[in-house]
């Protein structure tokens, strides 16, 4: 209770007036002692409900205390919380700065590798498209050194004692034939060689000695074609060859086989073989087509065929009379002869490599008409 309260107390107690008894003057001992235990009793029930107010109102300011206490400390540590969650979003924040830029230089990297190994790649394949360009043409300058030596490999063969190679033997001539007679020794034929007509056996006769003129217009057509030399038939040199010569010489009575010959002779792929007289035909195709070693395939003649043909790989043979025979090996001589001249291989004077195509083209000539040497 508070001190006000007590007070008031106090003054009424005092103002009630005792009921029912006398109040003597002077108070004898025992009333004394009794007023006195009655007041002490009276103060001690006041003391006791004082107490008990001073004690709730105690108790009350104690919890009011408590809850701004507590009302302080749960602020705090809600502003330690703040504080500590911004510092966890700051955290984040720079984690996350952190991971981007690591992913940055990642993505950078890998970018980086990925056109380091491409970069390698175009090296590796420019390096390997240049080695096998230095590869082919080196088996190209290997094969065309293989093609000298088997030129010249083929020079010394038909050079024998019986047909001397007048090339190779220039001290062979004599002073009155070495202007008649200075033809390139041209190579024979991979298929087959003709046979020189000068080996014929011919009676004895005075030799004629044969005159020449060069005709302006065929070498003229002939040094054009030396300045860039060509197995193309469109240029005027070879266009003329073909028309008078080389079509001519190869139109057999069997057009379509005729066709199949001259392409094969065009593109080097014919070969001609001897028949062995045991060998048996090897038919791959019509034995009409083939023909037979009693009949030829080009003309379709009962004639007693020596040799047979093949083109390219076909596995296919075609037995041959020595008419064509003739006619199909002088064209392929004339073909060797212009190819050593488009290689390089013959070093001659142009009107000497001129003469020598006339030679091969008078061969031709002759074929055509039947001329033939009895070896064939």
């Amino acid at each position: 209770l508070s001190p006000h309260s007590q007070v008031s107390f106090e003054e009424e107690s005092q103002k009630q007036p005792a009921v029912g008894h006398w109040k003597p003057l002077m108070p004898s001992k025992g009333n004394k002692e009794e007023l006195e235990t009655g007041c002490q009793d009276a103060g001690g029930v006041g003391e006791t409900q004082s107490t008990e107010q001073l004690n709730v109102s105690r108790l009350r300011s104690s919890s009011v205390e408590i809850r701004e206490k507590g009302s302080e400390f749960l602020k705090d540590e809600l502003h330690k919380a703040q504080k500590e969650l911004k510092l966890k979003d700051k955290e984040c924040e720079r984690l996350s700065k952190v991971r981007e830029q690591l992913e940055q230089e990642l993505e950078e990297l890998t970018a980086s590798l990925f056109e380091e190994a491409h970069k390698m790649v175009r090296e590796a394949n420019t390096k390997q498209a240049a080695a096998e360009k230095q590869l082919r043409e080196a088996r190209g300058k290997i094969d065309m050194l293989q093609a000298e030596v088997t030129a010249l490999k083929t020079l010394v063969i038909t050079s024998t004692p019986s047909s001397p190679n007048r090339e190779l033997h220039p001290q062979l001539q004599s002073p009155s034939k070495a202007g008649f007679r200075k033809g390139h020794g041209r190579n024979k034929s991979t298929s087959s060689a003709m046979v020189s007509a000068a080996r014929q056996n011919v009676s004895p006769e005075p030799v004629t000695r044969e005159c020449r003129e060069v005709d302006s217009i065929l070498f003229a057509e002939f040094e054009a074609w030396k300045e860039s030399p060509t197995l193309d038939k469109s240029c005027s040199f070879l266009d003329r060859i073909y028309r008078e010569d080389i079509g001519p010489c190869l139109d057999f009575t069997k057009q379509e086989l005729s066709e199949l010959v001259r392409v094969a002779v065009e593109q080097n792929t014919l070969t001609i073989e001897p028949v062995a007289s045991q060998t048996l035909p090897v038919v791959k195709v019509a034995a009409e087509e083939c023909g037979g070693p009693k009949k030829c395939a080009l003309s379709g003649l009962p004639r007693t065929c020596k040799h047979r043909i093949m083109l390219g790989d076909s596995g296919n043979y075609y037995y041959i009379s020595p008419s064509c025979r003739a006619r199909i090996t002088a064209v392929c001589n004339f073909f060797t002869y212009i190819r050593y001249i488009q290689q390089g291989l013959v070093r001659q004077d142009v009107e000497l490599m001129y003469w020598e195509v006339m030679r091969l083209r008078r061969e031709m000539s002759l074929a055509k008409l039947g001329f033939y040497p009895s070896e064939m």
